[in-house]
């Protein structure tokens, strides 16, 4: 499995985690990510099964995101020395798809995952400077559409990816919609327990939000902050891990948010267990469309109600699994939507454990990981009975 994230951001965390359930039914899975800082010398670990081999690149992060030459070579190299029965690239850019292209001709199969809408349209549009766009609307375009039919097999994280891939001529034979998983080997800690583990007002409504933030989904969720402390002026929002914008002075009161700027993945869990529910507001820009937060799996396992936008897949799975409310994208909405839960305990916590169970029925990486390893085996030709011996 191949990455451009260095170990705990982004995409990492979907190869990862597919890759520790792969091991644990048995198979030699090996990750390769790139070292948490640029300069530093490459090393190699087993984590859970999985050997994680940290690759270096030299470029500053801001360019650190699959473009650096230096890591390419390197990365190309190292697959030169080693063969594999199959190889997953997520994405497709320079640093993720060279190697993979090499290991297939070596012999590899060749799978490639779209988890992200990159080119033009999708997250190139975010760049706020002109000739920013211009290059990254060229750049990524040619690198995710022009490869994809070369691989053997096709992960893809939602409906609105599967169908541009569909329409870029990848076969549907040996495509897979796979969205991100949710891990529930935490049990969910009593809302009490957290807030009084986390010294969380006791109290008081508090809502959750766990990352990052794209740029244009900042405004919807200030504007909807300020219409709950309208009404709840008590209510606090509680920001958990690389929420790295201030928004404090857009807030009607400053002091309504609550920030914890590094937390374990134990901490995360338990922090969002004592929130009554958990945001995911989300304009609708081809860059949501064209993506799955992983942040909706993190707070279904916490065992939390969702209040989220309908954009791209998400309206239809929340409503499918009764993981929260789904709203039309309008912060006056939004906030009612909050409001309503806010003021009925009894069924934010029916809510929040059906999303539990859906965490643990239906989208636990456990449980999905099984689809992944069934395309493997057919893309390699393994038939069932095989698989069973």
């Amino acid at each position: 499995m191949i990455v451009v994230n260095p170990p705990g951001n982004g995409t990492y965390w979907r190869a990862f985690h597919f890759g520790r359930v792969l091991a644990a039914r048995g198979h030699a899975v090996t990750l390769l990510t790139k070292v948490p800082h640029p300069g530093q010398r490459g090393r190699t670990y087993i984590q859970e099964g999985v050997e994680v081999v940290e690759t270096p690149d030299w470029l500053p992060h801001k360019f650190r995101f699959g473009y650096d030459p230096w890591g390419s070579v390197y990365r190309v190299g190292w697959v030169q020395r080693r063969r594999f029965d199959l190889v997953h690239a997520f994405e497709s850019r320079p640093s993720v798809l060279f190697p993979a292209l090499v290991a297939q001709h070596r012999g590899a199969k060749l799978v490639m995952d779209w988890a992200d809408w990159f080119g033009r349209g999708g997250i190139a549009e975010e760049n706020p400077y002109l000739l920013g766009r211009l290059v990254y609307r060229v750049v990524e375009t040619y690198f995710e559409d022009t490869f994809r039919t070369r691989a053997d097999g096709t992960t893809v994280i939602n409906t609105f990816l599967r169908d541009r891939a569909l329409g870029l001529g990848v076969r549907p034979e040996n495509m897979l919609l796979i969205r991100n998983g949710s891990d529930v080997r935490l049990p969910v800690l009593p809302r009490a327990i957290a807030r009084q583990k986390y010294s969380l007002p006791p109290d008081v409504p508090l809502i959750g939000y766990a990352g990052s933030i794209m740029q244009n989904d900042i405004g919807l969720l200030v504007e909807a902050l300020n219409r709950v402390l309208r009404v709840r002026p008590d209510a606090r929002l509680v920001l958990l891990s690389y929420f790295k914008h201030s928004i404090e002075s857009k807030l009607d009161n400053p002091a309504a948010v609550i920030r914890f700027d590094q937390v374990s993945h134990t901490q995360l869990n338990e922090c969002l267990a004592g929130c009554d529910v958990c945001w995911l507001p989300l304009c609708d820009t081809g860059t949501n469309r064209g993506r799955w937060p992983f942040k909706l799996n993190v707070y279904i396992a916490a065992g939390r109600p969702v209040i989220t936008t309908s954009v791209g897949d998400l309206e239809s799975v929340v409503n499918r699994y009764h993981l929260g409310r789904a709203v039309p994208v309008d912060a006056q909405r939004f906030a009612a939507q909050t409001l309503e839960l806010l003021n009925d305990p009894a069924l934010c916590d029916a809510l929040g454990a059906a999303a539990r169970q859906a965490a643990e029925q239906v989208f636990s990486w456990e449980q999905i990981t099984v689809e992944l390893e069934r395309l493997y085996s057919k893309v390699m030709g393994v038939t069932a009975e095989q698989r069973r011996t």
